[in-house]
């Protein structure tokens, strides 16, 4: 294992000696390693969005590593919640770990039933990544980050984001990626938090450029950088809710607002104008319900002056983090105007599976991830959208943990890429196994009405069957881990999502789990937009021979 100079106690997995007994069981247990490796709050097993953890607590997490130094090519570890609850005897073709987090009966899908279960210790909220162990920092979502910003300088600004301004907030586990996202789209990008740890973190892994001492000196740089065409990325450290309405009262108008801040948990994430950390801290446990109502009032504050930089000609979008649905609580009625931007901006790739796809080298040399690079160029040639990225990932983007890339793949080349890959661990090109993933924001992983599913052609917004008959579809398909996770706003009640994790291990057994898991994954992705009735999806059903079944009057 290498040293990490973030965590020091949580050393980045790596080498090529097994602790379990096959690359299948050792390949998963790195990733629990490497998820608390890049976490935002290990020792609490916490690695993003304020209480997404690792494992339920740390019995529970000394169990699991246990059980996959233990377990058998034919057995299946079962994990709820983030707690090892059984090891049963299945078969070799079988997923090697199934896990569920945070589902709870709908009617009893409350914020205060989560909190009260979690107190008790009997849930924990695995969040998306963080609990199926398949998180890599924050490049683990900076290309669908670049990607927005890129699809919205298509639209609104001629390709180029060249001399714009985007206005951001949130630079944890999640809004972290935001900052080098932005300079990588070639903007002046300006993210407030109100941590200064989590900004000087940023800094030092090379996501940010600068950290402004106060608001005009941030809009000093900011203006800088647009008049000389120049990107750049500034954190600010103050309160969303208090800059946004002050910049707005200055009369300045950024090209482009969002915010990434923890808007989906009042108590445990967001921070309300007005209230420090320490005293954040204290209320978290002395008087919970000052916070959500403190915590309301605040992005209500927060989202008029998103609404109000919108109506000036702002192109403004919810990233994913609920803030338009506490705001609407808070009073503020229109909160919807502001659109999501997978409804505004991806879901045409969505349509044909296209999504964010990764890949984690087990060994820990960031030679087996540049090798993998060429091929991905290699083989992908008119792809525009991965090529672009390959190349500036490499140039840009550090690893964090073990090394990793993520890239937006679709059907058949995810399997392609995976089964080459595999061949090349088997020939010996590679230092060790890779572990491919994806993230659970994928086509047919998850439903989310405010987020994934907002606003679906058909209103098959809230239906949940599609991420769990993905759970089972990879299940029959073998692959090593599956999850189905609920939570979102509240911990509870948001949302429905399946991930998955496969090992290329250089057998033809793995070959065989990567073609069956990856493929019919990616399958359903197009039948679930297909069903919905878009275009797109029908047509890459049709060239792509997917068996979409149709109806007839």
């Amino acid at each position: 294992m290498a040293e990490n100079p973030r965590h020091p106690g949580f050393p980045i997995p790596g080498g090529p000696v097994l602790r379990a007994k096959s690359w299948r069981a050792e390949g998963l247990l790195r990733l629990l390693e490497n998820v608390l490796a890049v976490g935002e709050a290990p020792e609490k097993l916490i690695v993003y969005a304020a209480l997404g953890k690792a494992a339920r607590n740390w019995p529970a997490h000394a169990g699991i590593v246990k059980s996959l130094t233990e377990i058998e090519e034919d057995e299946t570890l079962i994990v709820q919640s983030g707690k090892p609850v059984g090891i049963l005897k299945t078969h070799a073709g079988a997923p090697m770990v199934i896990m569920a987090n945070c589902n709870i009966v709908g009617q009893w899908a409350k914020a205060e039933v989560f909190y009260d279960l979690e107190r008790k210790g009997l849930i924990c909220w695995g969040g998306l990544t963080a609990g199926a162990w398949q998180y890599i920092g924050s490049q683990g979502v900076i290309q669908g980050t670049y990607e927005i910003f890129m699809r919205i300088a298509a639209r609104r600004f001629g390709g180029s984001l060249a001399g714009r301004f985007i206005l951001t907030a949130g630079l944890g586990g999640m809004g972290g990626a935001q900052p080098l996202a932005g300079r990588m789209a070639g903007a002046a990008i300006l993210c407030v938090d109100v941590d200064e740890d989590r900004a000087r973190m940023r800094r030092e892994i090379g996501f940010l450029d600068e950290i402004a001492p106060d608001l005009d000196a941030a809009l000093a740089l900011i203006d800088a950088a647009r008049t000389e065409g120049r990107a750049l990325s500034v954190g600010l450290i103050g309160n969303a809710a208090e800059i946004y309405p002050e910049i707005a009262a200055r009369g300045i108008v950024p090209d482009i607002v969002t915010d990434q801040t923890s808007a989906h948990d009042l108590v445990w994430g967001y921070v309300p104008a007005g209230y420090d950390l320490p005293r954040v801290r204290r209320l978290r446990e002395q008087n919970p319900e000052e916070l959500i109502e403190a915590g309301r009032a605040s992005i209500a504050r927060h989202v008029a002056a998103m609404l109000d930089f919108q109506a000036k000609g702002a192109e403004v979008f919810d990233n994913g983090n609920l803030i338009r649905t506490q705001a609407k609580q808070g009073g503020i009625e229109n909160a919807f105007d502001i659109p999501i931007f997978t409804e505004a901006y991806l879901r045409p790739l969505f349509c044909r599976a296209i999504g964010p796809f990764r890949w984690m080298a087990l060994s820990g040399e960031a030679s087996d991830i540049a090798k993998i690079d060429d091929l991905v160029l290699e083989m992908f040639p008119e792809n525009a959208i991965v090529t672009n990225w390959i190349r500036l990932a490499r140039a840009h983007v550090p690893f964090e943990g073990l090394p990793a890339r993520i890239a937006w793949l679709g059907h058949g080349e995810r399997t392609a890429l995976a089964r080459a890959v595999n061949r090349m661990v088997a020939a010996g090109e590679l230092a060790g196994p890779i572990a491919f993933s994806r993230d659970h924001l994928d086509a047919g992983a998850m439903a989310h009405p405010n987020i994934m599913t907002e606003g679906m052609r058909d209103g098959s917004d809230a239906i949940a069957d599609w991420p769990l008959i993905d759970a089972m579809t990879l299940c029959a398909s073998g692959a090593d881990l599956v999850a189905v996770h609920s939570g979102g706003g509240g911990y509870a009640g948001y949302m429905t999502s399946a991930g998955v994790t496969v090992i290329a291990d250089g057998t033809g057994a793995a070959d065989g789990r990567l073609n069956r898991a990856l493929t019919n994954d990616t399958a359903l992705g197009v039948i679930r937009y297909a069903d919905a009735g878009y275009p797109e999806a029908l047509d890459e059903a049709r060239q792509k021979a997917i068996g979409h079944v149709k109806l007839t009057a």
